[in-house]
């Protein structure tokens, strides 16, 4: 007797961006893939990236940009399905774009445009969409796969885990791609928030508090890593793109350096107004080096005020250094429910580089946020979804 035919070759669990880009390309080659996503509306990281504009890669996308265990393992599916793949794709249906800076694309209009485009490939392609299905369970079954769901099961010879990581949970985040993976004996590397806005004990709470709204272009270090971009007080702490960027390197117990005029020697400049103008106020003079409010701030902080010509240099260099040399220690981060992405995840050592698929698990495969490998800020996770949905969709 026949073994029954199953009703598809792939099924994609999770329709967010690198699901979607695994589904179109598999059904590209004419498997029939069921896509199917618990959440009634699919692809929500999408819609609300970028402000609603969806930062959908970076013209300077390199493995450099990517954070794993296995530094080596991104480097396979990004030179295979580049940035300028994607690029391609956008501009094939015809959706404006623009780049913002260092790199960064956004859509002219709406993220919705990258949906709508992802969508009409799913159909071009013949890809069977089901959303609102929870998953109950999948179990390995001969040389496949069955997949238990609230609407029924099915069988399939690869299964796809596209279910992202923990962060955002309001838009359905959820850990049960760790779970798969770990039921199928793959280890997963301790997740944590990623991109994420640091907070404060009490005291420097205070003055982020006071200084809430006031944005500098900063440099940020966190041991031999620098990030150079907008820095924000807000009524939580610290955030902006250079805190989020460098809270992915953070960890707790380690301070982090805060450059809040990188373009300017704070000292160099203090010194030579007092030789300049003596008689100048020193919150004055600082506030032409920083925003006035942050001036007053630092020159509260280390208790100095008065003329210039009445302070001593030591003081000045003090005071310089807290402009140029700012030393702080978060007390932790704002976790998963503000995080834009999640560190750690499924062991890309446990994957091959070039499939995706699971070494010791064959027609398991894994992609996207899901895996070991975080991008920094800017379109680069976007970037990694695009690349390792696809190299999985040539495989499945």
């Amino acid at each position: 007797m026949a073994p029954m035919q199953r009703s598809y070759d792939v099924i994609v669990i999770g329709a967010g961006a690198a699901g979607l880009m695994c589904a179109i390309e598999a059904g590209k080659r004419g498997r029939r893939v069921w896509l199917v996503d618990h959440a009634r509306k699919i692809a929500e990281k999408i819609r609300i990236a970028g402000g609603g504009f969806c930062n959908f890669t970076n013209l300077h996308t390199s493995p450099k940009n990517f954070l794993s265990q296995n530094a080596h393992f991104c480097k396979s599916a990004l030179s295979r399905y580049t940035q300028q793949d994607f690029i391609a794709l956008v501009q094939s249906h015809g959706i404006a774009f623009h780049e913002k800076k260092l790199g960064q694309l956004f859509c002219d209009e709406s993220a919705q445009e990258i949906i709508a485009m992802l969508l009409e490939e799913c159909r071009r392609a013949g890809v069977v969409l089901q959303n609102d299905t929870g998953i109950e369970r999948v179990e390995a079954i001969g040389n496949g796969y069955r997949v238990v769901t609230t609407r029924g099961t099915q069988d399939c010879d690869s299964l796809v885990i596209a279910t992202g990581g923990l962060s955002i949970p309001k838009v359905g985040a959820t850990k049960f791609g760790y779970d798969v993976a770990r039921q199928f004996g793959l280890d997963v590397i301790e997740t944590r928030p990623g991109l994420v806005p640091l907070t404060f004990q009490a005291s420097l709470l205070e003055r982020c508090q006071a200084l809430s709204g006031l944005s500098v272009e900063a440099t940020v270090s966190c041991g031999k890593v620098s990030f150079s971009e907008g820095l924000l007080f807000t009524h939580r702490g610290l955030s902006g793109p250079s805190i989020l960027q460098i809270s992915s390197y953070w960890r707790e117990g380690q301070d982090i350096l805060v450059n809040l005029a990188p373009s300017v020697d704070a000292f160099a400049f203090l010194k030579d107004r007092k030789k300049a103008q003596p008689k100048q106020e020193v919150q004055t003079a600082l506030a032409e080096v920083v925003p006035k409010r942050l001036a007053l701030s630092i020159c509260e902080d280390a208790a100095l005020s008065g003329r210039l010509a009445d302070l001593p240099d030591g003081a000045l260099r003090a005071l310089a250094r807290a402009v140029n040399e700012w030393r702080i220690r978060p007390a932790g981060t704002e976790g998963y429910r503000t995080a834009e992405v999640t560190l750690g995840g499924v062991d890309t050592n446990a994957l091959s580089s070039k499939t995706m698929e699971a070494k010791t698990q064959p027609g398991l495969f894994f992609v996207g946020e899901v895996m070991d490998v975080t991008g920094h800020l800017g379109g680069f996770n976007f970037q990694w979804a695009w690349s390792s949905g696809y190299v999985a969709g040539q495989y499945v």
